[in-house]
Order: C-alpha cells, then structure tokens, then sequence
C-alpha cells in the first residue's frame, strides 16, 4: 500500500471528522462505555476546533489513493496531541509512519522530549514504540470522565 503524508488543509476537515467519529467509535469501543464513546466521538463536530488545528499545529495527513485513512498532529512543539487511524487500515504502518514524522519534527524544533495524553486502546502501541507511562490519569470532558495515560519519550 501506497502511503503519502502531507501537511492538512481546511478543505480535509470532512474526511479528517469522518475518520475521527468512525475511529472512536469502532476502534476505541472496545475500552470505553457507549455514553463515554458518544461523548468522544462527538468532538468530530466542532469543525471550527478542527480548523483551528489545522492553522496552529503540525497536522499531518496519511493518504492513499486520494483517501484520507490517518492523522497526526503536533501542538506546542512537543506535545502529540493526536493520532488516529481509519478503522479499515488498523495494524498497516501507517500510525508508525506518522509517529516516526511528528517525532523528527519535534527534534529538529530541538526538543529532547515527547509527551502525549493516550486512550487505553492506544496505549500498547505507544509503548511499542518506547513510550514510558508517566501516570495513569482521569481526564473530564463535557462531563464524562475518562481514564487515559500520559506517556512520554525521550528523542
């Protein structure tokens, strides 16, 4: 499979909210409640916080085939502060691809550190990846509480 990575642009936010609901909701319900995935997965529709993103941070799109099937992006330097997958093309390289990009960007930004708030379903690859669990934490949104990790790396 053909992977390209480019920088995003306002006209993606369809397809990058699409992958996003789509992704918590098939990929994440494994470790989160329904009422906890609709809470999540509901953040796809404040477009105007996508777009945001967008302008502000190093926000990366994985593409095939004219298709968008990842995202990444970087906020503050060094803080990961997203990275999602298309439900269909899980377990493909793709997230390995973004995270090995947005990690050179962070180093050659000339940050030695990495950190990153993952979801327990994320939390695996992660630490494939040589990710160290700083502490496990409840993280409160629109009401909801979640619990996820804060991890980092050493670059």
């Amino acid at each position: 499979m053909d992977i390209e990575i480019r920088q995003a642009t306002i006209e993606d936010i369809p397809e990058i909210t699409t992958l996003f609901r789509d992704t918590v909701r098939a990929v994440n319900s494994q470790h989160y409640s329904d009422k906890q995935i609709q809470t999540w997965s509901a953040g796809a529709n404040d477009t105007q916080k996508w777009e945001e993103r967008i302008n502000k941070f190093y926000f990366l799109v994985a593409e095939t085939n004219d298709t968008i099937v990842g995202f990444a992006y970087l906020k503050n330097g060094n803080y990961f502060d997203g990275l999602f997958v298309h439900k269909n093309f899980q377990r493909h390289g793709i997230a390995s691809k973004l995270l090995r990009i947005i990690e050179s960007k962070a180093m050659m930004d000339g940050y030695e550190e990495i950190k990153s708030d993952v979801s327990i379903t994320a939390l695996p690859f992660f630490e494939n990846h040589y990710y160290d669990v700083i502490k496990k934490q409840k993280k409160v949104i629109k009401g909801m509480t979640f619990e996820n990790y804060i991890v980092s790396k050493t670059l």
